[in-house]
């Protein structure tokens, strides 16, 4: 049955021919792949234009997958460079961050977590909040470490940096984090009190 079959085996019956194989490989993987996208995008309709074009370009472009790290690995990579070309395409297409729109999306999203905090209780709800207000760099090696269970090495290789340099990435990334989950439950104890 396809979906015992390694991530490696699957690269090689889709190599060969076997169009299936790569439909199980992108099943296997399309909901984290997702989950990066929309970490970087924070729509979903954005996430999941990034994250089909993202299976796009890793099927156009097996063949060069060199075995060397783990495709999991490889493909975050892709999902990384996909992501940040989409962001500078947007990017350009926008005004400038101070636009009043742009403050008025966030004056939503804060309100709107306000308005939610009472419903959802649970630490994931707290710190996946805080992580999508991160900037994209620090929520990708956040997710990438801590809900892809990437060594530093691998996200190294991933992003294309050196190991020390994720180190290093990661321990920053972790105290924005932790800025971010004081202010907001900081926030949650207030209205509690």
């Amino acid at each position: 049955m396809q979906s015992k079959l390694t991530d490696i085996e699957l690269i090689e019956q889709t190599l060969a021919g076997n169009q299936s194989a790569y439909a199980d490989l992108v099943k296997r993987h399309q909901r984290f792949v997702f989950t990066l996208a929309l970490r970087f995008t924070k729509t979903r309709e954005d996430a999941e234009e990034v994250a089909q074009d993202c299976f796009i370009k890793a099927y156009r472009s097996l063949q060069s997958f060199s075995g060397n790290s783990k495709f999991t690995t490889w493909l975050y990579s892709i999902v990384y460079t996909t992501a940040m070309t989409f962001l500078r395409k947007r990017r350009l297409d926008t005004s400038s961050i101070d636009d009043e729109s742009n403050l008025i999306q966030v004056e939503n999203r804060n309100a709107a977590f306000e308005n939610n905090m009472a419903e959802n209780k649970s630490r994931s709800y707290y710190v996946n909040q805080a992580i999508e207000q991160l900037m994209p760099d620090d929520a990708m090696i956040i997710t990438l470490f801590y809900k892809g269970e990437q060594s530093l090495e691998e996200i190294a290789v991933a992003l294309g940096i050196e190991p020390n340099n994720v180190k290093v990435k990661l321990f920053r990334a972790r105290q924005r984090l932790k800025e971010k989950l004081e202010r907001n439950l900081k926030h949650e104890v207030n209205e509690l009190i």
